[in-house]
């Protein structure tokens, strides 16, 4: 039980602990004086609720920009296969009118008057 309340501490204040907290709200104290600490210990919260929420934005901004540039590499990689596909029976077509006859065994070869050739 004291192992979570000690992470709950650190998650909360980072690396402070409780004397160091202490010590902190004391030179406050001394330095503001008890009738300015509350409306300084409001305007911290202010600025540090704002300075979260901008710093959150930023990362989902920033999240955004790189699932927006991971989704434009897929579409591109996408579009360079269906060229590959599409070239295909191009490259068939082109194969087969340069030389009808390559893989066609020699007795079935004919002259183009339907006549074996000799």
């Amino acid at each position: 039980m004291a192992l979570a309340s000690k992470e709950r501490n650190t998650f909360m204040f980072g690396s402070i602990g409780i004397p160091e907290l202490l010590i902190i709200l004391a030179v406050a104290l001394l330095v503001f004086g008890p009738k300015k600490l509350p409306e300084v210990g409001k305007s911290l919260g202010k600025a540090m609720r704002e300075f979260k929420k901008t710093s959150e934005e930023i990362r989902g901004r920033i999240e955004d920009e790189i699932q927006a540039s991971e989704i434009k590499g897929v579409a591109d990689d996408l579009r360079k296969d269906i060229q590959d596909i599409k070239s295909i029976p191009t490259a068939l077509t082109d194969e087969i009118s340069a030389n009808p006859y390559e893989d066609a065994p020699k007795d079935t070869q004919t002259d183009g008057e339907g006549k074996k050739d000799s």
